[in-house]
């Protein structure tokens, strides 16, 4: 079977990035190798990771040992909450370099506001220098809302390139992805299955059977229709492979709005706030 082509979104810095990667949230470092390597081999391009995941260098050995040339591959990592001052952002940013066994990054993502302090605008510092200095394709923030990034315009002149949140048929997180429209920054989904929670839905189930689909490749559909940027995650192959295979088919408007009126404003998995106790 062909691998799909897989659509890109064009940053506002004029890169480009694919619209459809493989997460590796809560993967163990033991798997994720293991994992990363059945999404390489199914197709994807495009690997998110983290710091804080403790499993950066499991997606560097996947990597390295898949064969893939560095330029046709997509990788992102973020900085955790403990290395928000400038020197500790730079600091964190080699880090997971080291840990990944890279020369460079395509995406670097602060990963959390702290939003007790303002030390974000220290780490966005440092992100920003990263770029200016071209250590990194691209920059951006993960769980901010638009306070944050209005705060982050008024003290920077460079925008995010990407803001990643959780977001799902269950939490639209509407507010946040307007801010993302208003500022050009695009809007990447994680959990954006809401870990299996909607795929029971009976509107999404029959939306499936209409197009000979699993609940999981509409739901994803119903991302991409909107312009997301989607990061799917799982540790079986076959479930892997599936979540990459759809770009054959489209789904109605009334499908679509169909989805958008299961919005909760719940979350069903952890929160990013949880990581530290």
């Amino acid at each position: 079977m062909t691998a799909p082509t897989v659509p890109t979104i064009t940053l506002n810095n004029g890169i480009e990035m694919p619209q459809l990667g493989f997460g590796v949230f809560q993967v163990p470092d033991a798997e994720t190798t293991a994992a990363v390597s059945a999404a390489l081999e199914a197709g994807y391009r495009s690997i998110d990771t983290a710091a804080i995941y403790g499993n950066e260098a499991g997606v560097g050995r996947a990597i390295a040992q898949s064969g893939i040339p560095r330029d046709e591959l997509f990788v992102t990592s973020k900085l955790w909450i403990d290395s928000l001052d400038y020197d500790s952002a730079m600091r964190g940013y080699e880090a997971s370099l080291e840990r990944l066994g890279l020369e460079t990054l395509d995406l670097f993502l602060i990963h959390w506001p702290a939003p007790a302090s303002e030390s974000y605008l220290d780490a966005w510092r440092a992100l920003t220098q990263l770029a200016a200095d071209g250590r990194v394709r691209a920059v951006g923030v993960s769980n901010f809302l638009p306070a944050h990034l209005d705060r982050l315009a008024e003290a920077s002149d460079l925008v995010p390139a990407v803001n990643q949140v959780e977001l799902h048929p269950a939490l639209q997180n509407r507010e946040t992805a307007e801010a993302n429209r208003r500022l050009g920054i695009a809007t990447e989904a994680w959990s954006p299955l809401a870990q299996g929670a909607v795929l029971g839905d009976e509107s999404v189930i029959a939306i499936a059977e209409r197009h000979g689909k699993t609940p999981a490749q509409v739901v994803l559909r119903w991302h991409l229709q909107q312009g997301r940027i989607v990061i799917p995650k799982s540790v079986t192959p076959a479930r892997i492979a599936a979540n990459l295979d759809v770009f054959d088919f489209e789904l109605a408007e009334a499908e679509l709005s169909a989805i958008d009126g299961l919005d909760r404003d719940g979350r069903t998995g952890p929160h990013p706030a949880e990581f530290n106790g």
